[in-house]
Parts: C-alpha cells; structure tokens; sequence
C-alpha cells in the first residue's frame, strides 16, 4: 500500500471533501422543513436547467460507464460500443414521453411511476408490481456503483470487504440526511472531475501509446488471437443482433429506472426538461471517449488485479489511470470514479425508498400517513436497499460488472406497457396490463436463468445474451433477454385487455385527464388545474 501513498492521500482528500458536501446539501436551499417527500425526495421539484443537467447527467452516467463499458471492450472489443448509440438514440425516444410524465405528476403530486400508474389504471395492485419491479431492478444498478469503489480501492492497495463497507456507510450517511440535495450538489463536482479525467486520457495516453493507429493494432492483434467468435474490433454475424437489440433494449429501459424518473421530476417545469434533453447527448461524446479506455488498456497492456484466484475485469480502467499519469493525477482520477458511483448511488437508493414509502408502506401499510412518517420511512427504507445491493455483489457474478445492469434493465423492461405507453393511452385493461407484466417477469427470469458465463463457469444468470439456439434455431447468434421478455409483456397485455373487454370485465377508473399530461407552471391555457401539491 506504501507505493499508492500519494493516490491514496489525493483520493482521501477529494472523496472527503465531496462527502463533507453531501451532509452540507441539507442547509442548500434550504426549505423550513425536509419533512416530506416533496423535499427530501425531490429536491422542492425546483432544479433549474443547470442543477437538473448535472443532476440527470451525474444520475445516467455513472461509475458504470467508467469501469464497465472500458472492461467490456477491453475482454470483448466492439461489443461494449452498444452504451454509446443507446444513449444517443434515448433522448429523441423520450422527449415527449418526459415532459409529458412531468406534467401528469406535477398537477396530481406524484413522486414516483407507480403513483402515476395507479391514478391512470385505477389499480393498487398494478401500481404496487411497478414498485417491487423497480426496486428490484434498482438493487444491481446500485451494487455496480459499489463495484465501481471497489475497483478503484483494489488498485490502490485496498482489498477485502472493507471497501463495500466504507462505501456504504458514506452512502447510507449523507443520503439520510440530505436526500435530493447532496447529489444535486455533488454532481457539479463529479461531472468536472470526470472531464478533466477523460480529456487528459485522450490527449496523454493515445500519445504515449503511438497513437491512435497503434491502439486499434494493438486491439484487432489480441483479439485475432484469441478464440471466442464473438469479440474483434468489428461486429461479425453473430454478434449483430445482440449488439442492436441489446442498445434498443437498454435505451427503453433507460427512463424507466425510477432514479431516472426522479431526477426529471425534480425539475422546475417543462422547459428545464426540454433543454436537457437536447442538451444531454453531449455526455455521450463523452461516453464514446471513456469507452475507447478499453482499447488503451489493451495497447498498454495492463493487465486487471487477481483477487484470489481469479482476475477482475473491473480493474482495467484504474490500472490504466496507474500505469500511465503520475501518482497525484491517478489519485484525481480515482476520485472522480469514486464519486461517479457516489451520486448515482444516492439518487437511485432515494428513487427505490420513494417507491416503497408511497406504493407500499402508504398504499397498504398506513394509508393515513403524513409527510414526517413518509419522509422517515423513505429515509430508512434507503438504508436497507444498499444492504439489498451489498447483497447483490455477494451473490451475483460481478466478473463483468456491467451484466448485473443488464439484468436490471430486463427485469425494468416489464413496467413499459404500464408507464411509457400509458402515457399516452388507456386502452390496455389493468387485468390485461398485470398479466402481460407477470407472462413477461416469467420469461425474462427463465430466459436469464439459461444465460451461463463458460468463462466462469457460471451455469446461470451470467448475463442478458440469450443463445438463440436454446430456442431450437440453428445459429449461433444470441439475442437480448430483455427484448424477447418485453414482447412476451405486450402481447400477453394486449390479449389479456382483448380477452377483458369482450368479457366486459370492470376496469379501473382513471383520475387523469387529457389537459393534465400538457400542464405546465404558469401556463396561460390552464387555469383550472391545482399546481400547490
């Protein structure tokens, strides 16, 4: 540990400087009370443009587009490019579907997607499957962000079950007290370490390597050398599909996550989301960037830390930062990994509690609960969901850190039906709607389940890339889970409302109306709607 002296004091320094504003977010903008879920929960729903770009970008791009998406180059070359066209094609996708999302929540009070689905189909039972699903869905996007902050603790020394530790207790600390407000303010430092970060790795490694040419040699000659069909600098015919429905597949799960959702809710009104979501792509170039890491690693021939016996991949990137900058800068740069998990982390522990705290606790448990119960309840219930994704890392094959988002996304894939399209119509039946979400959630844990890591020897959910020839076709070409799991969800709901409405089933009523998905503050247009909740 001795020789990461200086990366460890940096790193020390940062990190606790940025934790020491978390707890301070408490007193920023500070209302007459956190008591409720409006404030601890959602920041006041007043970021501006600026808050909410750094805020949603320090949410989207995480510890996962540092350590993940480089790994995944680095051991399966073209492969790992698919995060960078999801989050260009995202933003066009969910444009309309946001603002729209805003406005419903703003006008009724909702503060998370089950709230909406519940108003819109009249059903607490559909309502509460959207919740479980995205708790469940949020626990390994969690852990990833653990693994992050492990990797970069590994590479200075620190090893063991420590670093999780560590993790969480800053994690579990300034989240309770601050909510909303310690990401929202962590981000801008965050976002500026990380691109400070990226545009010296693009100028100082390529150039220390050879360049650019060199780099791409030297990836295309490792992975002409090895014999896994699928990797290379280039897609081949089996790994097309995967690669497309893998990115289509993720770009749709993408602002289902409630992390996601709350970021946008948080917003000041309409406006603010619209320019973010012109503005936003710009994190992509970035992404683009931080992905090529990889192939560095690949020219520079790092190779990842062995942690009793076997290597982890997450290591690549900040055994790359070690090898090439100087201790101070390596440090710098492992905070900013460090703190890229932290403020995901935080809003995505807070998004999970919302859900418990309004769809289940006030839901079923103490319908009349107050602001204060609902405020307290959220802030313990954030507690236990980073013990679920500590949990995560222990149970789960973490060889590739980015699987367990991927199976994050499959299980979130099963609420679109029920939110994004109920956005914008009533025709699906809630009978219908909870049977698609069951028949879906069935195939996507049985098609997860056949998925095996041969490299691990990891028989079963080991990824989201499904062989298609467990399907009895003869390819090799493998398919995103998530994909086949969500055309299960829709057929099944769209049968199920068939089936409902030629019985003449009673559905839920629906306590939205058209005027409300358009409402924004201080629209001239809508003067009737109650903007105080």
């Amino acid at each position: 540990m001795s020789e990461h002296l200086t990366e460890i004091i940096v790193f020390s320094v940062l990190f606790l400087i940025v934790s020491g504003m978390g707890f301070a977010a408490a007193r920023w903008r500070r209302p007459q009370t956190l008591a409720s879920l409006d404030e601890w929960g959602l920041g006041g729903r007043s970021f501006g443009p600026w808050i909410t770009w750094f805020l949603v970008g320090g949410d989207l791009y995480t510890a996962y587009t540092f350590v993940a998406v480089p790994a995944l180059l680095w051991g399966a070359g073209a492969m790992g490019f698919f995060a960078v066209p999801y989050t260009v094609v995202i933003y066009p996708m969910v444009f309309l579907v946001l603002i729209r999302l805003w406005s419903v929540s703003h006008v009724h009070g909702f503060v998370t997607p089950a709230d909406f689905v519940r108003a819109r189909f009249g059903s607490p039972t559909l309502a509460l499957l959207v919740a479980i699903t995205g708790i469940v869905a949020t626990m390994p996007y969690i852990a990833l962000q653990l693994v992050g902050i492990e990797a970069v603790l590994k590479s200075m020394g620190v090893s063991g079950h420590l670093p999780i530790i560590i993790a969480f207790a800053i994690l579990a600390a300034y989240t309770y007290q601050s909510g909303l407000r310690a990401p929202a303010l962590i981000a801008f430092i965050k976002d500026t370490l990380i691109y400070v970060v990226i545009l010296a790795a693009v100028i100082v490694i390529p150039a220390k390597l050879g360049g650019w040419g060199s780099i791409f040699d030297a990836a295309q000659a490792k992975f002409a050398a090895t014999p896994a069909p699928g990797d290379g600098i280039l897609l081949n015919g089996n790994n097309q599909l995967q690669y497309i429905t893998l990115a289509f597949g993720s770009a749709l799960a993408l602002f289902l996550y409630p992390h996601s959702v709350t970021g946008i809710l948080a917003s000041r009104n309409r406006d603010v989301i619209k320019r973010n979501m012109s503005a936003l792509p710009a994190y992509s170039l970035l992404l683009g960037l931080i992905a090529l890491l990889g192939y560095m690693a690949i020219a520079a021939k790092v190779k990842p830390i062995v942690t009793e016996g076997k290597p982890d991949n997450n290591t690549i990137v900040p055994q790359l930062f070690d090898q090439m900058f100087p201790d101070w800068f390596t440090g710098f740069a492992y905070a900013a990994v460090g703190i890229g998990a932290l403020v995901p982390a935080a809003i995505m522990s807070i998004a999970a509690a919302n859900l418990f705290t309004r769809n289940i606790y006030r839901e079923y448990l103490k319908p009349g609960a107050s602001d204060a119960d609902e405020a307290r309840v959220s802030k313990i219930t954030s507690l236990l969901v980073k013990v679920g994704a500590v949990l995560c890392i222990l149970f789960l094959d973490t060889g590739f850190s980015i699987d367990l988002q991927l199976i994050g996304g499959v299980i979130i894939l099963q609420t679109l039906p029920a939110v994004a399209l109920g956005l914008y119509t009533r025709w699906f039946h809630r009978g219908g709607l909870i049977a698609g979400w069951v028949a879906g959630m069935t195939a996507g844990m049985l098609l997860l389940y056949n998925i095996g890591n041969p490299v691990t020897g990891k028989l079963h959910f080991a990824g989201s890339a499904f062989p298609l020839e467990k399907l009895g076709l003869d390819t090799k070409m493998t398919i995103y889970a998530g994909v086949l799991a969500l055309a299960v969800n829709l057929v099944v709901s769209a049968l199920g409302t068939i089936i409902a409405r030629a019985a003449k089933l009673v559905d839920g009523a629906d306590l939205t109306h058209p005027d409300h998905y358009l409402a924004d503050e201080g629209d001239p247009r809508i003067k009737d709607l109650d903007f105080t909740h």
